[in-house]
């Protein structure tokens, strides 16, 4: 008798492992779905209202604290690129309204999280997403550091999706609506008669203090001292504070290492008052 063995096929569902408790994976896929359609439906029956939600937006950049927090600098090459922040974007969908968005955690094993950003327009039904794996490491300044710690994990994984979180709002919503609010950010920040510029100066002087800027070097930067600080240069400053604040660049990548003066002057006069000891003696 012939023994003939049946291909596999190749169409078939994969087995699936008798640890996993198929019931429950059901009910939350059906849960999901059953989620998803729900918002579909309220969204289409409560359309957004773009000049209200032009207006929302508006105001909140009016709001000095706000706007503070609403843009960040990198470098490139020889100039400085500037943009929106991830919390301009967040406020910015939140005023579109029924758009979804945030980050979500797929898996995590061997030291990285697989790792998904997404944000859903539900009127349009238009979604940008994005998948992408983080390591569970940090640079610092005596090199890398694993991560254990799951709150450490965590907190990374937080830092690293943020970035992908803003890019995929900002190819959601209109770009128009984005630079308007980027400009009137500004605006804001030149505009706030509250607060004397000086004492505005002093604080940026003290926050960047707090990462590690001192005020030599932020002087070289820009050529003057501070006390001569411009408004745009303030502007300019407040963004690359929160890009450095964030994580997004480091002080290297913007200021150039100087003496601490402070240090040298404590010797210089040290060496002053032995040699007048000598010259006594």
């Amino acid at each position: 008798m012939e023994n003939h063995t049946l291909a596999s096929n190749p169409f078939a569902a994969p087995k699936k492992h008798d640890h996993t408790n198929q019931g429950t994976v059901e009910i939350e896929s059906n849960k999901a779905v059953a989620e998803a359609q729900g918002k579909l439906v309220i969204a289409k029956r409560f359309p957004r209202d773009e000049i209200t939600a032009y207006e929302k937006l508006m105001t909140a950049c009016s709001r000095r604290n706000f706007a503070e927090k609403a843009t960040y600098s990198y470098p490139r090459s020889d100039s400085t690129i500037s943009g929106p922040s991830i919390r301009l974007a967040e406020e910015a969908a939140r005023c579109w309204g029924n758009v979804d968005f945030g980050i979500k955690e797929l898996s995590q094993k061997d030291g990285e999280s697989e790792m998904l950003a997404y944000c859903w327009d539900m009127e349009t039904n238009v979604m940008s997403s994005q998948q992408f794996v983080v390591h569970h490491i940090r640079d610092t300044k005596n090199g890398i550091q694993k991560l254990t710690a799951q709150r450490d994990i965590y907190e990374n994984n937080a830092n690293m999706a943020g970035r992908r979180l803003r890019a995929r709002i900002l190819a959601i919503l209109p770009p128009d609506i984005i630079e308007a609010a980027v400009e009137q950010c500004r605006k804001t920040l030149a505009g706030n008669a509250d607060v004397p510029l000086e004492d505005r100066i002093q604080n940026m002087v003290a926050a960047f203090k707090k990462l590690s800027v001192r005020r030599e070097m932020l002087e070289k930067r820009m050529g003057h001292d501070v006390s001569r600080m411009t408004m745009e240069e303030l502007v300019e400053c407040i963004g690359i504070y929160n890009s450095i604040k964030d994580g997004s660049t480091r002080p290297a990548d913007w200021f150039d290492a100087v003496a601490d003066t402070g240090k040298t002057d404590a010797v210089n006069e040290k060496l002053k008052g032995e040699q007048s000891h000598a010259d006594s003696v």
